[in-house]
């Protein structure tokens, strides 16, 4: 083989070896499952009393016959402050773009500050570098608007099917978003989104 052959090969398997990399053509024939349950709200401690440390000199006893002063009613211990329950502020139903795509998004605040985007009954197809995003574009159309806009980034997607929960960070401001997106940052598609009006 001349050396010109033995060039042109190399750079052949260069440039199948990338294309593999990059489209990972086998991740149309996988699937992946999850199942988490929706979180629960954390409920805050209450503070205990605090008891005099060991070795601490107790009031003497009076005399009898001196009169007693009168003893404080007791106070009950503060239960722990039980935080409201898990309350939807937006929900919207899953529509297919780049790939068939299904299931049900809510928005849920959980009642201790914390927000959670859920996804229930989810289902889409597996790809590479494919994340969840908040947008401020609506759901549904042409799918290269999502990366014009605001968007709140919550992480690489945790598997193609299931139920599915994702941190809303504590900052991130939710007023003006419109959709969930499933997005392939690699080739900048949408694989699918639902509504939410937040």
């Amino acid at each position: 083989m001349s050396r010109t052959w033995k060039i042109v090969l190399g750079l052949g398997l260069v440039v199948v070896a990338a294309g593999l990399w990059a489209f990972q053509p086998w991740k149309a024939f996988t699937r992946s499952s999850v199942d988490e349950a929706l979180p629960v709200a954390v409920v805050s401690e209450a503070p205990k009393t605090a008891e005099a440390p060991a070795g601490t000199p107790q009031p003497a006893e009076a005399p009898a016959g001196t009169p007693q002063p009168a003893e404080a009613p007791a106070t009950p211990e503060t239960p722990a402050e039980k935080p409201a329950g898990p309350k939807d502020l937006a929900t919207g139903k899953f529509v297919s773009q780049e790939h068939d795509t299904s299931g049900k998004a809510r928005v849920v605040d959980l009642g201790d500050g914390n927000r959670v985007l859920r996804l229930e009954g989810f289902s889409t197809s597996d790809g590479p570098d494919v994340h969840v995003w908040l947008s401020d574009a609506t759901a549904g159309g042409e799918w290269g608007k999502y990366d014009d806009g605001a968007v709140v980034k919550l992480g690489k997607i945790k598997a193609t099917d299931g139920n599915q929960n994702y941190a809303i960070p504590a900052g991130a401001q939710l007023t003006g978003l419109r959709s969930v997106v499933i997005w392939c940052d690699r080739f900048n598609v949408a694989f699918g989104s639902a509504p939410l009006a937040l």
